[in-house]
């Protein structure tokens, strides 16, 4: 080929090329491989407006279940607070206080915050940059659940879904952690097939600094498969053999829920700690 030629087509090739531009110069986590490619932008939070919480992104739901408590036993209270939850320097910050607070006819001694986002959406790739809080008991998560979940106090709920009980509409846990597994981090997927404590759809890795240092999160969900990584690098994949209603509820729309559990093991020293998120950003 003429020189000229390929230099001019090599320099066509490169400005045709889409590049992505993270926030603050963060590389984005490495793909995990998938047969689906998302590269598209569609809904995202950067959290870059400070104070209080963007109203028209996310929920606060702080509705207790009729007996009182969270599921799992939790001894908190969620809260639409701004102490509970809200951005600085272009970090959401959700909190976890002990303090003794009442509300719907119980008091409780920890508080924290449990945001339910007004998107949703079927497959894609979200990407979140994320530092989790620590101390043993607390239980940060950032997971989803199908928009027909049967769930009074729920944003969805209240915009009249609502349909479907859990398991039966699915969940999917994008990033668990446990103060007591302090940098350890986990994923799950849960169905009427796996659920609860007997849930065995799951993996997880280590990282390292886990309250330290803040670390990208991906998921990459198609019609046929889920598959999660930490800085690119995977540690689950969900590729059941059988799709049925037992197996793969996840052909629907999913939103988002981000919110510090404190369980009964909690530190008796402890007094404050908060999960940070850079940014959360959907691709299809």
């Amino acid at each position: 080929m003429n020189p000229f030629l390929f230099s001019i087509s090599w320099l066509i090739l490169l400005l045709s090329t889409d590049i992505d531009t993270p926030k603050e110069d963060v590389t984005l986590s490495q793909r995990p491989i998938s047969d689906t490619v998302f590269n598209t932008l569609i809904w995202a939070d950067e959290f870059e407006e400070e104070g209080a919480i963007n109203t028209k992104n996310w929920f606060h739901q702080t509705k207790l279940p009729p007996w009182g408590s969270w599921f799992g036993g939790l001894i908190n209270h969620y809260t639409n607070r701004i102490e509970n939850s809200y951005v600085d320097n272009g970090y959401l910050n959700l909190v976890a206080i002990k303090e003794s607070f009442e509300d719907q006819g119980h008091t409780k001694e920890y508080t924290s915050a449990r945001l339910n986002s007004k998107f949703a959406f079927t497959y894609g790739r979200v990407e979140f940059r994320a530092k989790m809080p620590s101390g043993i008991g607390t239980w940060p998560a950032i997971w989803m659940l199908n928009k027909e979940i049967n769930e009074d106090g729920a944003y969805w709920q209240q915009q009249g879904f609502g349909k479907t009980n859990w398991p039966d509409c699915g969940e999917i846990d994008i990033l668990e952690h446990w103060g007591s597994k302090q940098d350890s981090v986990q994923s799950a997927v849960h169905t009427k097939a796996s659920h609860g404590h007997e849930v065995t759809t799951l993996g997880g890795q280590k990282i390292i600094d886990a309250s330290n240092q803040f670390h990208t999160y991906c998921l990459v969900w198609t019609a046929e498969k889920m598959v999660f990584s930490v800085d690119g690098n995977q540690h689950y994949e969900y590729n059941p053999k059988v799709r049925n209603d037992e197996t793969w509820p996840f052909d629907s729309d999913q939103y988002f829920l981000l919110n510090i559990a404190i369980e009964p093991n909690i530190d008796a020293n402890f007094k404050k700690s908060a999960m940070q998120v850079d940014y959360i950003r959907v691709y299809q």
